[in-house]
């Protein structure tokens, strides 16, 4: 690779450059996606497949977390509720240091 002196070059020159380098690299990239996906193909035919049968038959990707459902309630407002995970809720707090229990605020009972 040639050594270029950068700063001798105009702003022209310097934007030419750019945009040279730009197409050159996705040409690079898309060249390294046509040989990865030559060699699936290929490892999927020694293996009986076609990489478009492996490809349909690949598990869908995991979503992100899932929201947790929730666990208690709150016994004066029941649409208040808490999942059970993270930090205390105040009311419950307040009904543990009044001699309640977790399965007094459960769902359900």
């Amino acid at each position: 690779m040639a050594d270029t002196d950068l700063k001798a070059l105009s702003l022209g020159e310097l934007k030419r450059l750019q945009k040279d380098v730009a197409t050159a690299i996705e040409e690079f990239e898309a060249r390294r996606q046509r040989e990865a996906i030559a060699a699936m193909e290929a490892k999927a035919l020694e293996l009986g497949f076609t990489f478009a049968e492996l490809a349909a038959a690949a598990p869908a990707k995991k979503p992100g977390r899932s929201k947790s459902s929730p666990k208690y309630q709150h016994p004066e407002t029941p649409s208040i509720t808490w999942t059970g995970k993270g930090r205390q809720p105040a009311w419950i707090k307040e009904g543990l240091e009044a001699g309640k229990s977790l399965d007094d605020f459960l769902i359900g009972s």
